[in-house]
């Protein structure tokens, strides 16, 4: 009964075998495992396992944002939005009569927001907007515990039905609960506005080519056609200002407020304005008499100009500098947005600067967040590994040991790498903070049989008779703290529900790396020691050379 509740006691000869031979040919061992970890970084940089800053999490809520160009009519707007939301209605019955017969719906309700954006993706996320141009379409799901079909799969059908709107400027579709950013943003700016406009096209047309990559859109949306007057050289000599000349043309063409008269509950404003006959051309405007401050008037022709050009809805500015926005979203299982951003980065935009000259471009967006977290991520690793040394180091009174105790460190994290690949999640910044929040435990059984080791050594026994009888003295508690370890974190790597989505990459860093860490602590510390020890002796010979 014993050995049935304690099974590793039947590993403890097998262990001690493999042990002795690994410390034989401890070189050829150590020199094994940093090929592993060479091989495991370049899973990595081969492109074998993806980085992306935080996981997919599926939201049972979709979003289609509509913009329409500025000024149109709210009908038409509101008719574009109606043909969207019956299309996705269409498209999730058909998908509805695929599932069980006695399924509930996929889709719940439907909300069809007109002349304002909340929140959303693309350009123009980033708080509410409000225009007649504006639309948004809210579908709420069947919760994802509930169904089988994927928020992704759904949304995906859901554009392929909806193809192109017409006239539209950009419409962008959400699955996802949270984003950090878009996960392609690129702010260009140029002093020539047309030349900026023709750079952030040639840019939507590049994007539009990757595999993967969607919902291509940029911030630049043509205004209305517009009255855009210009003072004369004739003007300024006689006191008039431009402010005073708009002013004119608005009171004549919109109205002046005369008086308000109170009628019953409401305050009715009277507006004096010019016949309506006399407001619809822009020769009207040219046959005006301005009045100057001494009082006299003035052809409107003599002291201004006037003509009709196109006008902006808004003028976005970074780093003061007027910028338009280029966005995308990227399909993780066709491409990534992390290798998408570095090939724009390193050899279509320097060519897009060089076609334009003068063009500046900025990386934004997710992009921006990730290069900024990663920093974080990695001073905060650095400043732990840097306290763990010394802590080591107070203790074991030695500067060269606590290096073989971290050694399980590096290695650790190509547990996590592999855990990922096995599992099939994607790197993240989770899985980072779960890397890094591991640094300190796989020390904690180095530090076991590293001890064990010196105590040993103390009471007379040689280097390796003191790392093999450590080993054997702590395999069973190094190889139980492990799985122990794993078995606590496999119900939420397991886990499917939407609450745990942000934590099953780090969970798996965690669970793989204790896996993989206890296998170098057994085999490649020892052999660390040993090494360590090696290097004693040869550097004892050289200064016994030396002095004699």
């Amino acid at each position: 009964i014993r050995k049935l509740i304690f099974p590793l006691h039947f590993f403890h000869h097998p262990y001690a075998k493999l042990l002795a031979f690994c410390l034989k040919w401890r070189y050829a061992t150590a020199g094994f495992s940093i090929a592993v970890l060479f091989l495991t970084m370049g899973l990595w940089t081969g492109g074998w396992i993806k980085f992306t800053l935080f996981p997919k999490v599926e939201s049972d809520v979709l979003v289609c944002s509509l913009t329409m160009p500025a000024g149109t009519p709210v009908d038409i707007t509101t008719a574009a939005a109606n043909h969207i939301e019956r299309v996705a209605q269409e498209a999730f019955a058909e998908k509805d009569k695929e599932r069980p017969e006695n399924a509930p719906p996929l889709l719940e309700h439907s909300v069809t927001l007109i002349g304002i954006h909340l929140g959303g993706h693309g350009p123009t996320a980033g708080g509410a907007k409000i225009g007649g141009h504006l639309a948004q379409i809210h579908l709420q799901l069947l919760e994802s515990e509930n169904r089988e079909v994927s928020s992704a799969a759904l949304v995906k059908l859901w554009r392929e039905r909806v193809g192109q709107i017409a006239d539209a400027e950009s419409v962008t579709f959400q699955s996802e609960l949270f984003r950090a950013g878009n996960p392609i943003e690129v702010h260009l700016s140029l002093d020539d506005h047309d030349k900026l406009v023709a750079a952030a096209e040639e840019l939507k047309k590049e994007l539009t080519g990757y595999p993967g990559v969607f919902d291509v859109a940029d911030s630049f949306i043509p205004g209305k056609k517009e009255m855009q007057l210009k003072l004369k050289p004739a003007a300024r000599s006689i006191g008039l200002t431009l402010n005073d000349l708009a002013r004119q043309v608005r009171h004549a063409f919109y109205g002046a407020e005369a008086l308000r008269l109170q009628r019953g509950q409401d305050e009715v404003k009277v507006m004096v304005r010019y016949p309506d006959s006399e407001r619809r051309s822009l020769g009207t405007v040219e046959e005006m008499r301005i009045r100057t401050p001494e009082g006299a008037e003035v052809p409107f022709s003599q002291v201004a100009e006037v003509n009709m050009e196109q006008g902006y809805v808004t003028i976005e500015r970074a780093q003061r500098r007027k910028v338009i926005k280029v966005t995308a979203d990227v399909d993780e299982t066709e491409a990534n947005a992390n290798e998408v951003r570095q090939h724009l980065e390193n050899k279509y935009l320097p060519q897009l600067q060089q076609r334009h000259l003068g063009l500046r471009y900025v990386i934004e967006g997710e992009g921006k967040e990730q290069k900024d977290s990663l920093g974080d991520v990695i001073r905060g690793f650095l400043m732990a590994l840097l306290a763990i040394y010394a802590l080591l180091a107070i203790p074991f009174r030695s500067f060269s040991q606590p290096l073989v105790v971290m050694a399980a460190i590096p290695f650790g994290i190509v547990g996590a790498v592999l855990g990922h690949l096995i599992m099939g999640f994607n790197l993240s910044l989770m899985s980072a903070f779960g890397i890094v929040g591991l640094a300190g435990v796989v020390v904690n059984d180095s530090l076991v049989l590293i001890d064990a080791s010196n105590r040993i050594r103390r009471q007379g026994a040689g280097p390796q008779e003191a790392v093999t009888q450590a080993g054997a003295l702590r395999f069973r508690a190094i190889i139980l703290t492990s799985l122990t370890t794993f078995a606590g974190l496999t119900p939420m790597i397991l886990e499917r529900s939407l609450q745990a989505q942000f934590l099953i990459p780090m969970a798996i860093s965690l669970g793989f790396e204790v896996l993989f860490a206890t296998l170098i602590t057994l085999l490649l510390i020892p052999c660390g020691y040993m090494i360590l020890d090696d290097i004693y002796c040869w550097l004892g010979a050289v200064k016994n050379k030396l002095l004699s």
